[in-house]
């Protein structure tokens, strides 16, 4: 069943903060409020009845401008080019306000339900900066379990090519909470997690971070998302975000002086962070709250975010359950490597009978047969084997 209303209010705002913008949640107990400070930038509120989730913080985008050059000491030989930023997260005002609510039931591929219910209620405020004429959506939909919202960008004169330098995103917590986080890295997500207090991040970091041969950690007190957290009055937050379409994955970057989690977005190798061309949209950010943990895994706050599935005949798509190899690997019960005779191995031209295995890799015949005899003996349905025989040597 699916139902749609829209309410349309039009607000053209602009000089002295605008008033805030208030989103209710279905069943009443989220609340999201919107609004422009006294600079014109945007920041979003969320409470869970009296407790204060997010603390008002900020949005918006940095732009890439034209090139210049910065000179330092004045010395003109001492010049280098820079590339500075347009700010497209402030000098904004309300162009348009829109709220509508929708609910409906659809059927997942595959998963632990057979459908799922999508229910929420969404705000979608038009901004516009006068002096550049350019314009940003930002929509929020607010479910019973928590918040997401995305920046849009409608086509227009005044912004059609564009790249993105820097996203303003901000998700201000209200004190020291506990947290669950691997370290942020560009490259690798194979950590084990660190449980600590926020402002023990940076103290924490350089023990969080063990080898690994692909790995690009950014900041002292960058983590990845998902972020779980937990506040001394017992709520759950995560934050995370979903649709990660054509669009860098976000990090957050922890300002432990104020508990001010920013986003940050994985950049290219000249260091910017999206190419974009309207109309185009970001990924939704998310924050997903309970007062039970357990709430948090089951929520489909994100599944409900992402695009419907764009394949029409699903018939072939099924879960499989399977066990790897590489398992005792990491546990360093066994070895990735076949020998350790060599560092880097030229299959093409080594002559592998020459080198003497080391005993302990774990990817070989004999082991993965034994793997493959317990999987078939309890209902796994395939093995996976990383580095068979020959090892991870040279990666």
């Amino acid at each position: 069943m699916k139902t749609l209303m829209t309410t349309l209010a039009a607000l053209l705002l602009s000089g002295a903060a605008a008033p805030a913008q208030e989103l209710r949640s279905p069943d009443g107990n989220l609340q999201m409020r919107f609004s422009l400070d006294e600079a014109g930038t945007p920041r979003y509120e969320l409470l869970r009845g009296d407790k204060v989730v997010v603390k008002p913080s900020r949005m918006g985008f940095l732009l890439r401008g034209k090139s210049g050059s910065v000179q330092f000491g004045g010395d003109v030989a001492a010049s280098a080019p820079v590339r500075p930023t347009e700010s497209l997260c402030d000098e904004f005002e309300i162009l348009d306000a829109q709220t509508s609510t929708f609910d409906e039931t659809w059927q997942p591929v595959w998963g632990e339900e057979s459908s799922i219910r999508n229910h929420y209620n969404e705000l979608c405020v038009t901004l516009r900066q006068p002096q550049s004429d350019r314009r940003m959506a930002i929509r929020f939909r607010l479910f019973d379990d928590g918040l997401g919202f995305r920046y849009e960008f409608p086509v227009q004169p005044n912004l059609v090519y564009f790249v993105i330098a820097d996203e303003c995103t901000e998700f201000a917590m209200t004190g020291d909470h506990t947290a669950w986080w691997i370290p942020g890295d560009y490259d690798t997500q194979e950590y084990d997690y660190t449980c600590s207090r926020l402002s023990e991040i940076r103290g924490h970091m350089s023990g969080s971070i063990t080898d690994n041969l692909s790995q690009t950690a950014f900041s002292p007190t960058g983590v990845q998302t998902s972020l779980q957290l937990k506040t001394d009055n017992g709520l759950y937050i995560n934050l995370h975000e979903a649709a990660l379409v054509d669009f860098p994955a976000m990090h957050l970057e922890l300002d432990d002086r104020t508990m001010v989690f920013k986003a940050h977005l994985t950049p290219d190798p000249n260091g910017d962070k999206a190419y974009m061309q309207t109309p185009a949209t970001t990924p939704w950010r998310t924050v997903i709250v309970s007062d039970d943990a357990r709430d948090i895994l089951a929520s489909r706050l994100t599944l409900n975010l992402n695009e419907p599935c764009k394949i029409e005949d699903t018939s072939w798509i099924r879960p499989c359950k399977y066990m790897g190899v590489w398992w005792e690997m990491i546990t360093g019960r066994s070895s990735w490597s076949y020998t350790d005779d060599l560092q880097s191995v030229h299959l093409d031209t080594d002559d592998l009978t020459k080198v003497r295995p080391n005993g302990r890799h774990g990817a070989t015949t004999a082991n993965v047969k034994r793997y493959i005899d317990f999987a078939a003996a309890h209902g796994m349905d395939a093995v996976l084997v990383e580095g068979w025989n020959i090892g991870w040597e040279d990666w």
